[in-house]
C-alpha cells in the first residue's frame, strides 16, 4: 500500500514472486482467520462478545487511520500545506495506536473479567499516548535508523509520508528552508533524499526528537500514576520500558 520493499528484514509479501496483488486477497483471508479462531476458542466464553466487538472497532479504526494516512499524501501529489500536527496525530492515533497498544490490553482485560468502561477508558488514555510515542520512534528510525537493525529501509522522505520529522520541521524552519523542502520532499532521486537529511541535521531534528522522548516518557508515567489506579502500574510500566529509546 506504501511501495515499501522490505518488512522486518523480510521482502514485503506482495514482494515475493507470484504474489503481486493476491497480496490483498491473502489480508482478507487473515482477517477472516482472525474470528474464525475466536470463534473455535472463545465462543463459550462469558467475554466472547466483547472479544468480536473489539476486533471489529480495532480494524475500522486503523482501515480510518490507513485511508487518511492516504488522503493526506496521495501517490503523485505533494502539498505540504496537508502536513499539520493535528492531523499528523489523527493518523497515528488511528492507524497505529489502537491497534498495536489498546487492542491487546483491552482484549486481556476483558479476558481477566475487567469489562468496566471505566477501566477501559483509563488504560485507553495511556496506551493511545504509548502509541503515537512508538509510532514518532517509528518516523525517527526511517530517517536515523540502520536498516540492518530495524529490519526495514526508510522510505518516508521518498513515499511523501506525512511523519513526525516532516511535520516538526515544517514548524521551525524559514521561509527558504520550506522552499527546499519543497522541491525534494516526496522525490525518489538518492540527490533529493540526501538534501531532506541534510535540512533535517541543520535543523537538528535528532536533538528535537530525544527531548521529545525523554518528555514523553516522563508523561507516559504521570499518565500511568493517574489513570492506572486499580490496574496493575507494572503492565504499563514494562510496555513504556520496552519501547523508551528502542533502536527498532
Amino acid at each position: 500500500m506504501d511501495a515499501s520493499v522490505t518488512r522486518r528484514g523480510q521482502p514485503c509479501w506482495y514482494k515475493r514472486e507470484r504474489v503481486g496483488l493476491d497480496a490483498i486477497n491473502d489480508a482478507f483471508l487473515l482477517e477472516g482467520a482472525i474470528y474464525r479462531l475466536l470463534r473455535r476458542h472463545c465462543r463459550a466464553q462469558p467475554y466472547y462478545v466483547h472479544l468480536l466487538e473489539l476486533f471489529t472497532e480495532t480494524s475500522f479504526q486503523t482501515e480510518l487511520g490507513q485511508a487518511l494516512d492516504l488522503m493526506t499524501a496521495p501517490p503523485g501529489q505533494i502539498d505540504l500545506n496537508r502536513f499539520t500536527m493535528e492531523r499528523y496525530k489523527a493518523i497515528v492515533k488511528y492507524k497505529t495506536a489502537f491497534y498495536s497498544f489498546y487492542l491487546p490490553v483491552a482484549a486481556a482485560m476483558y479476558m481477566a473479567g475487567i469489562d468496566s468502561e471505566e477501566e477501559h477508558n483509563n488504560a485507553k488514555h495511556i496506551l493511545l499516548e504509548m502509541g503515537e510515542f512508538f509510532q514518532i520512534q517509528d518516523d525517527y528510525l526511517d530517517c536515523y535508523g540502520d536498516p540492518e537493525v530495524t529490519g526495514k529501509i526508510g522510505t518516508d522522505i521518498q513515499d511523501n509520508k506525512c511523519g513526525w520529522l516532516v511535520v516538526t520541521a515544517l514548524g521551525v524552519m524559514t521561509p527558504e528552508q520550506r522552499a527546499e523542502l519543497e522541491s525534494c520532499y516526496g522525490r525518489h532521486d538518492s540527490v533529493s533524499v540526501e538534501k531532506v537529511k541534510a535540512l533535517y541535521n541543520t535543523l537538528q531534528m535528532s536533538t528535537l526528537y530525544h527531548q521529545y522522548e525523554n518528555d514523553s516518557y516522563q508523561r507516559l508515567q504521570k499518565l500511568i500514576a493517574r489513570h492506572a489506579q486499580n490496574l496493575p502500574h507494572a503492565v504499563f510500566l514494562n510496555f513504556a520500558k520496552k519501547i523508551y529509546k528502542r533502536n527498532k
